[in-house]
């Protein structure tokens, strides 16, 4: 049994990442569905569970043989008949099963050609699951990892006191507290660096968790086109119905007996028509793989309405409410922060800005996130004292270049001359009077 998810087991291993660049929401979509997804492949394509994924029976004619009949069944269209879709005549033993009973030429059919297509169905919406993530990790091109790697377990060297740097295993180092201040000046200058340069960071996130959203309800309408339309109210159906008789809601979409016409020339040369009676087995891990995607999607589009209504809260607030600031980066970074920084942050930082430095302190430890922080709003607040004493310079040009028209220049000249001659007149007075 476990050999059949070997081809999946890596992506079972849910070891945590060493940084983080989107959301919950987003892992849901490309690691929780795309894991579910590829489980269900496995589950379809084995037949180590179910046994044959079909078999036919033509009324024990010996001219067809059993493989030729079950294969052109299986890659063909099967039916049943919609008026024998009635639990009353199974119950009265009218019919054997389900839609299967005699077929008139003015009887309604419903073709079932689905199962045959079901792996390759999943396998792509898998893909297709997988696919944004994929864009956004291409647009990120790991600036978070190059910068926080190496710095989440840092923790104990705040408690060690080492002189040089100690290789624990061989992905875990204990960095030396002249190690970390070093990392972290560099985060810093980093960050100032690309400072307003970083405005498409957030804008590429947000498009990748869009796509997220559209490919959800893509996905939802596609499965709903694939099953005939019958999937929007498969769970609804699956919930309200009754599973003590002998057809449930799920024989509808999943019929486990199903009707096939297999046609072949006799030895006369003319056509017969053999009508075969289908056991699809397939159908019994259909039904329950649907049933469940229903309920998951349901849960992956909740949970990503919320993470839109989070992510649009953020856009408003983050330059509106300190206290705001301040319990979103403790969250990502526990511990208690100083106001006047989250009041800087709230003051200096853009959107974009603002995001990816909250991405920065979800993949830093406190101690090294709020030493990063305290270094990082003394030179915020230095660059803002800054660029007010250039504005307050322009301004004093913009006096400076005001010219004065000529005759404020001819009155200004005629009072400097009156003043130096006053000036002169009282310091000869001043002398002569010295000299007497």
């Amino acid at each position: 049994m476990l050999k059949s998810f070997e081809s999946v087991a890596h992506q079972l291993k849910f070891k945590s990442k060493p940084y983080s660049i989107d959301n919950l929401a987003f892992k849901f979509h490309y690691r929780a569905t795309f894991i579910i997804l590829l489980v269900c492949v496995v589950l379809v394509t084995s037949r180590q569970y179910i046994g044959e994924h079909i078999r036919c029976m033509t009324g024990g004619s010996p001219t067809i043989p059993e493989h030729v009949i079950n294969t052109f069944c299986f890659f063909t269209t099967t039916f049943t008949i919609v008026r024998h879709l009635n639990e009353s005549m199974l119950e009265r033993g009218n019919i054997p099963h389900p839609g299967i009973g005699p077929v008139h030429e003015d009887d309604e059919k419903k073709f079932h050609a689905y199962y045959q297509w079901v792996p390759f169905v999943l396998f792509g919406q898998a893909i297709m699951f997988y696919l944004p993530h994929f864009v956004w990790r291409t647009w990120e091109k790991g600036r978070i990892k190059m910068l926080v790697y190496g710095l989440q377990m840092t923790s104990l060297s705040w408690h060690i006191n080492c002189q040089n740097d100690v290789q624990i295993t061989s992905t875990h180092t204990l960095l030396t507290r002249k190690t970390i201040a070093n990392r972290v000046s560099i985060i810093k200058i980093e960050f100032l660096r690309h400072l307003r340069i970083h405005r498409w960071w957030a804008p590429r996130l947000v498009f990748c968790e869009i796509l997220c959203f559209a490919n959800l309800i893509l996905q939802i309408h596609f499965v709903n086109v694939f099953l005939n339309g019958q999937f929007l109210r498969l769970g609804i159906d699956f919930i309200q119905g009754n599973f003590e008789g002998p057809m449930d809601p799920l024989d509808v979409v999943f019929p486990k007996v199903t009707k096939c016409h297999f046609y072949k020339y006799g030895a006369s040369g003319s056509i017969q028509k053999h009508d075969a009676l289908c056991v699809m087995a397939l159908n019994v891990m259909n039904e329950k793989i649907y049933t469940f995607l229903w309920f998951w999607f349901i849960i992956l589009l909740v949970v990503t309405l919320i993470s839109f209504i989070w992510r649009f809260l953020t856009w408003i607030l983050h330059s509106r409410s300190t206290k705001f600031n301040g319990f979103v980066f403790s969250m990502a970074c526990p511990g208690r922060l100083h106001p006047m920084d989250m009041g800087v942050i709230k003051k200096a930082l853009i959107f974009s800005d603002w995001l990816f430095l909250y991405y920065i302190a979800k993949n830093l430890d406190p101690p090294v996130f709020r030493e990063l922080l305290s270094s990082l709003v003394a030179e915020l607040r230095a660059d803002r004292d800054e660029v007010y004493i250039e504005d307050s310079d322009e301004e004093s040009e913009d006096v400076e270049l005001r010219r004065p028209n000529e005759d404020d220049i001819e009155k200004s000249m005629m009072m400097h001359q009156i003043e130096n001659e006053n000036i002169d007149t009282v310091d000869y007075a001043e002398k002569s009077t010295k000299l007497a």
